[in-house]
C-alpha cells in the first residue's frame, strides 16, 4: 500500500492504477480484476467504483500511467544530455536497470490482442523507435542507417526481455550483465 493511503486512509484513482500495474507485473493483464485488487489494497469494491466505472476504465488508467511514466521518466531524464552518444549511453543504462518497467512491458506484449493494450504498445514502441532514430541521426548517421540501427537496438531490447522473462533463460550475474550492457553500447552506439 502507498504512503498516501496510509496517511489519509483513502485511495485515489492513482493508487488503484499503480496497484493494477503491480498486478500486471506479477500476473499479467488478464489478472487485473476489481475484487482481488480491493483485497490487496485492504478496501471494499466501493472504493474502486468511486473512481472507475469498470475494470476496463481501470486498465486504461493503469496503461496511461505506465505510458506517461515511460515518456517522462525515461526520455525526460535524458533531455538534458546534449551529446547524442552520451544520451544513447545514458538511455541504454537507464533501460538496462529499469526492471519493473521491463516486466510490465513484457506482460503487455503477451496481451497485444487486448484492445486497450495494443494502441498503447503501438504508441510507446513508435515513440521509442523515433527517439532512437533521432539520437542516431544526431550522432552522425544517415536517416536510413539511423532507422536500421534504431530497429536493431529495439529488437535487441525486446529479444533480451523475451529470453530472460518469457523463455526463462538463466539470469546473468551482475558483472556478466554489466559486461553485456557495455558490449551492446559499444556495438550499437556509433563512434565519433
Amino acid at each position: 500500500m502507498t504512503d498516501t493511503v496510509l496517511r489519509n486512509g483513502r485511495l485515489s484513482a492513482e493508487d488503484w492504477a499503480r496497484e493494477a500495474l503491480d498486478q500486471i507485473a506479477e500476473q499479467g493483464v488478464a489478472s487485473v480484476a476489481v475484487e482481488p485488487l480491493a483485497r490487496r489494497l485492504g478496501v471494499t469494491k466501493g472504493s474502486f467504483y468511486w473512481h472507475f466505472p469498470s475494470r476496463d476504465a481501470l486498465l486504461q488508467a493503469a496503461l496511461s500511467r505506465w505510458e506517461i511514466h515511460e515518456q517522462e521518466e525515461v526520455f525526460g531524464r535524458l533531455e538534458k544530455v546534449a551529446d547524442p552518444r552520451e544520451r544513447l549511453r545514458a538511455l541504454f543504462q537507464v533501460v538496462a536497470h529499469e526492471v519493473k518497467s521491463h516486466i510490465i512491458y513484457s506482460e503487455l506484449l503477451k496481451a497485444l490482442d487486448h484492445p486497450a493494450v495494443s494502441p498503447v504498445i503501438g504508441r510507446v514502441s513508435q515513440r521509442r523507435l523515433d527517439y532512437l532514430t533521432a539520437s542516431f541521426r544526431q550522432a552522425g548517421m544517415s536517416r536510413t542507417a539511423a532507422q536500421h540501427r534504431a530497429r536493431l537496438a529495439y529488437a535487441a531490447y525486446v529479444g533480451f526481455l523475451q529470453l530472460s522473462l518469457q523463455l526463462h533463460q538463466p539470469r546473468l550475474q551482475h558483472e556478466e550483465f554489466e559486461a553485456y550492457v557495455e558490449h551492446v553500447m559499444q556495438t550499437l552506439i556509433p563512434e565519433q
